[in-house]
């Protein structure tokens, strides 16, 4: 039988639609975010996992969201570097997309140098201080080379991106509880800013992007009128880190160093 040909050509479509089925949508990217406290949303007051203290407020949620992303939360509050390596990588491998990074604040026992700060005087933390700068300059660099080394292993085609820490002081006192002086607080901020400095040279050297959070938290520390940080506060565990806002403003810069 010969069909015409006008009759032909709705026979020739509806057959290329039974061969070739509708078109296959995209796997989703997937996104790990690795890490500390400040990855997982330690300061937000809200948690899906009590023991990580992860929260849906958390960047990486809003990250995952804003890229289309399927999400591996594996930051823990608590993490340190040997931890991560351990406990963290698991989800990595040549289809991850994505990685976020926060880490070394714990291994250089920053939150016990800020409870000493807040201590009444006599107490002093200046000591502390020091020993935490000794150890961002002679041991942190070698912990987080080889952090960098091994997920960039187990992810080749990955866009990594190491997430820095802000600042937290402005110099005022405003929490009654917790005196930590300005000096107290221009101390801790300068170790603020090497601790920044030295996690963006290893990033940087193994080619990872790295967002530096003490710009966009500027204006928003501790006391200031529009607080991304939390000051003393109770249970203290959610003290001196990023609240929602903080979050917010974190969600924003991570989301543009990911798509570059």
């Amino acid at each position: 039988m010969v069909f015409p040909l006008r009759a032909a050509v709705p026979l020739l479509a509806a057959l290329s639609f039974v061969l070739l089925g509708t078109p296959a949508h995209a796997a989703a990217p997937a996104y790990t975010a690795l890490g500390d406290s400040y990855a997982s949303g330690t300061g937000t007051r809200e948690y899906v996992d009590a023991t990580c203290q992860r929260s849906n407020s958390a960047y990486p949620v809003l990250d995952a969201a804003r890229l289309g992303a399927t999400l591996t939360f594996a930051a823990c509050a608590g993490a340190k570097i040997p931890a991560i390596l351990s406990g963290q990588l698991g989800s990595l491998n040549a289809a991850t997309r994505y990685v976020t990074v926060s880490a070394g604040g714990n291994d250089i026992g920053w939150s016990a140098v800020i409870v000493q700060c807040a201590k009444p005087w006599p107490y002093t933390c200046w000591g502390d201080i020091d020993k935490a700068e000794t150890y961002v300059r002679n041991t942190l660099p070698g912990q987080l080379d080889q952090l960098y080394t091994r997920i960039r292993e187990l992810a080749p085609n990955a866009t990594v991106v190491v997430v820095g820490y802000p600042r937290l002081f402005n110099g005022e006192e405003c929490n009654a509880i917790a005196r930590i002086s300005p000096g107290e607080q221009a101390e801790l901020n300068a170790a603020a800013d090497l601790l920044a400095t030295t996690i963006k040279a290893r990033a940087t050297a193994r080619g990872f992007g790295f967002v530096d959070a003490r710009g966009p938290f500027a204006g928003h520390a501790v006391c200031d009128d529009v607080e991304w940080i939390n000051g003393t506060s109770w249970p203290t565990g959610e003290s001196y880190h990023p609240n929602k806002a903080g979050h917010v403003g974190y969600a924003s810069v991570v989301e543009t160093a990911l798509r570059a």
